[in-house]
């Protein structure tokens, strides 16, 4: 085992910012190694541990914090974390920046257990390493197995069975004993889900308002056969799940006691089970973008993800419509997990990721024509309420060759999402044209190269006269000179397009006549004004 630190400030502030911690004071240097985690006690000998986190557990105050400081800089300390609010101006504020030590903030309502629970477990997990601990607890035991021991521990306590749920109704532990509960926990169990009904329901009746704004149990009689106690999971102010019990009525005080402590160990086994999978999913997607981008790293990475044995195909999902649609972002993230477990059950070495705009997966396969009906499938499948398309690129024999198909799928990519093709999916084969205009069109605009000749003018002159010149000559163009086709798609007497192409032919100075002409007609209007 290296003596290397396994975590910097960085990735805690990313895994626990948002819930338990903030940076109040000091500047938080995202690379600052993280070695361990010492709880201050004034009456005991300071432990030196160097890149050390020091919670400083019933530290108030401005000049005890700033002593706190003081001293935890001395001993090599990376961060400090004291409970919120914390008196940020004067002397803490001095002693930050004169130690250059990190001041963090505790959520209030967030217990010191969790918070040191969840840093050693991020300090178990090595970035390096595989992520053999995801899903586990520090010493080893399955996250899943504690939260059913927990629910088995908690019915026995309150005499009635018990589930752990997230905040989508889906079951994640549930104890024995289920059997003297009702039809609806009995379903529940069944589908390891509540049900759509179920939770329209509760939402109507108000059990989730009751539920979130109670910081206790809240006691609902009248939903289902038997009557529920519910209580929320919280970690500060987060809302993670909740735990539910069938009773018979409302819970003593000893119950009521202990059901809170459940909440408060449940917190603390889901916030760990979120960290090891955030933590497993950005290690993939880290692996998974030395793969794309080739390298020397590369091929050391394809075989940590198990994608060294066999030919491959990259595919690029992207969700189209306007980028500040509000609920875009979230459809993203919705159909790149849906993607990821689409592909994960036709082959389990399958990696995926999201890596800048869009979501990239590998997919090993004998072609990129299997690769084009399994996208096909999966987006068949979503239907059309998410908006997305997939690029395929060329089949990688190897590796190294991963860097070129995520090429191919990314130019595929790009011509679905403009427009210019109706496809939801397609191979760069299948799109080569409308690409390589996409990059003329690049081109044009990187050199300021602003077209003219016969269409520019014709779009001039429609401009300014209200004319349809140009739809004439494209309508002309795409059925190869058949007038009476031609009309019919602008929908207009074949004599009155006759004479529009004649007036087009003299207003644009083009010779129909000249294939060469013709060719770079159809060429200009297919491209796009730089800009446009």
């Amino acid at each position: 085992m290296s003596d290397q630190p396994r975590a910097v400030l960085g990735r805690i502030l990313s895994d626990l910012g948002t819930t338990l911690i903030e940076v109040v004071a000091g500047e938080a240097d995202p690379a600052r190694a993280i070695s361990g985690v010492l709880i201050q006690d004034p009456l005991d000998e300071p432990a030196r541990l160097p890149g050390a986190v020091v919670l400083g557990v019933g530290v108030y105050g401005a000049e005890p914090v700033a002593a706190l400081v003081e001293r935890a800089a001395g001993l090599g300390a990376a961060a400090v974390v004291v409970r919120s609010p914390v008196p940020v101006d004067g002397p803490v504020a001095r002693a930050a920046e004169r130690t250059g030590l990190t001041v963090l903030g505790l959520t209030r309502g967030a217990s010191w257990a969790q918070v040191a629970a969840l840093l050693r477990s991020l300090l178990a997990v090595d970035e390096l390493g595989t992520v053999g601990g995801v899903g586990e607890a520090g010493g080893g035991e399955p996250l899943a197995g504690d939260l059913f021991a927990l629910a088995n521990a908690t019915a026995g306590l309150l005499g009635g069975p018990v589930t752990v749920e997230d905040r989508s109704g889906r079951v994640l532990a549930f104890s024995n004993w289920q059997e003297e509960g009702d039809d609806d926990r009995i379903a529940t169990i069944l589908d390891r889900q509540v049900s759509a009904e179920k939770l329209r329901l509760l939402e109507v009746r108000g059990a989730f308002h009751a539920l979130y704004r109670s910081e206790g149990p809240v006691y609902l009689d009248g939903l289902s056969a038997k009557p529920r106690v519910a209580i929320a999971v919280r970690a500060g102010g987060e809302i993670l799940g909740s735990i539910w019990v069938v009773v018979d009525g409302p819970l003593s005080e000893d119950r009521t006691q202990a059901l809170h402590e459940a909440a408060k160990v449940a917190a603390l086994h889901l916030l760990r089970q979120r960290t090891g999978l955030d933590a497993e999913r950005r290690l993939r997607a880290d692996l998974l973008a030395t793969v794309l981008e080739g390298g020397a790293h590369a091929p050391q990475a394809a075989v940590r993800l198990g994608l060294s044995a066999q030919p491959a195909c990259v595919l690029a999902l992207a969700v189209t419509g306007e980028p500040s649609a509000p609920d875009r972002v979230a459809a993203g993230h919705r159909v790149a997990e849906a993607l990821s477990l689409h592909l994960s059950a036709i082959h389990p070495r399958t990696a995926a990721a999201a890596l800048g705009g869009a979501t990239y997966a590998v997919l090993p396969t004998s072609s990129d024509e299997q690769a084009l009906r399994v996208a096909e499938a999966f987006l068949g499948r979503i239907g059309s309420r998410v908006p997305a398309v997939i690029g395929i690129g060329r089949l990688a024999a190897r590796p190294g060759e991963l860097r070129r198909s995520r090429a191919d799928a990314d130019r595929a990519l790009r011509v679905l999402g403009s427009g210019r093709s109706p496809r939801r999916a397609a191979r760069l084969s299948d799109v080569y044209a409308a690409s390589l205009l996409e990059e003329l069109t690049d081109r044009m605009a990187a050199e300021d190269d602003l077209p003219d000749g016969p269409v520019v003018r014709l779009r001039a002159y429609d401009a300014q006269h209200h004319t349809a010149l140009t739809e004439t000559l494209a309508a002309w163009l795409s059925t190869f000179g058949d007038v009476i086709a031609a009309s019919a798609a602008v929908h207009v007497h074949p004599n009155t397009f006759r004479y529009r192409l004649k007036r087009l032919a003299v207003v644009a100075g083009l010779d129909l006549n000249d294939p060469e002409a013709r060719f770079e007609a159809m060429l200009q209007l297919r491209l796009r004004a730089p800009g446009s």
